[in-house]
């Protein structure tokens, strides 16, 4: 996708295929984006569906008048990738999300690892979780995506080990591997659930319950990254020899 991207809720368009963007879209299309007519611009649900549509018209400051001609539907991504993402400190965890997102990730679970200095609890830990899903559908937006990543509510560490469980591969980021992700047999379909710990990294007894559930420590390469960038690098690896950036 080149074109700006913008989000809507229904693709119900009017006589002779007219659309009209408005609300805080329209006036981002308008006031800030500046689009004229004749310039093109991508509707999106951020759930795979979306269409391509020509600027007629604007109006006022907020509302800007497209003409659709078809709604298409992207599938979702093969092998699918979920991270499960320690909760940084600060806003490490909005930038784990938002390069995550601009990367192509198709998933991302907060997880409230033992050694994590964050922990959400209560209104504070629902705005945090707000905070995370507005940066996924930003980034989303602004890396030309159609379809966002999921932001699942904050898991324990039994609820991580559950999803490993069922994944067709699961992995955990750890200076224990003693293989690199880079030379992991990847499934060609399926879910890769990939755990990155914080930055006090993975306990021992959170370590053991992973790999009972079937997860396996691989090492990224020879350097240690930040909580917040961990994740992003091995997405853009998996994407890479998955064939999805083929």
């Amino acid at each position: 996708m080149t074109a700006p991207v913008f989000v809507v809720e229904h693709f119900n368009a009017g006589a002779g295929g007219q659309y009209v963007l408005d609300g805080p879209e329209g006036r981002h299309a308008v006031s800030v984006k500046r689009l004229r007519p004749g310039e093109s611009v991508v509707l999106t649900d951020g759930a795979g569906r979306w269409a391509e549509c020509d600027v007629v018209a604007t109006e006022g400051k907020d509302r800007l008048i497209v003409h659709m001609t078809g709604v298409s539907e992207e599938p979702p991504g093969s092998p699918r990738i979920a991270v499960v993402q320690a909760l940084p400190k600060g806003d490490r965890g909005e930038l784990a999300v938002e390069t995550m997102t601009e990367t192509g990730v198709d998933a991302i679970v907060p997880w409230a690892a033992s050694r994590c200095i964050t922990q959400w609890k209560g209104d504070r830990g629902l705005k945090a979780l707000g905070k995370w899903r507005a940066t996924a559908r930003e980034a989303g937006k602004q890396s030309r995506r159609v379809r966002f990543p999921e932001v699942a509510d904050a898991a324990t560490s039994k609820q991580v080990a559950a999803l490993l469980a069922k994944a067709d591969f699961a992995a955990v980021l750890h200076e224990s591997g003693t293989e690199t992700l880079a030379t992991a047999e990847l499934p060609a379909e399926g879910e890769i659930v990939l755990v990155i710990g914080p930055e006090g990294g993975v306990s021992p007894e959170e370590l053991a319950l992973f790999e009972e559930a079937g997860a396996k420590a691989y090492r990224l390469g020879p350097t240690v990254l930040r909580t917040s960038t961990a994740g992003t690098a091995a997405t853009a690896l998996l994407l890479g020899r998955s064939g999805r950036w083929s």
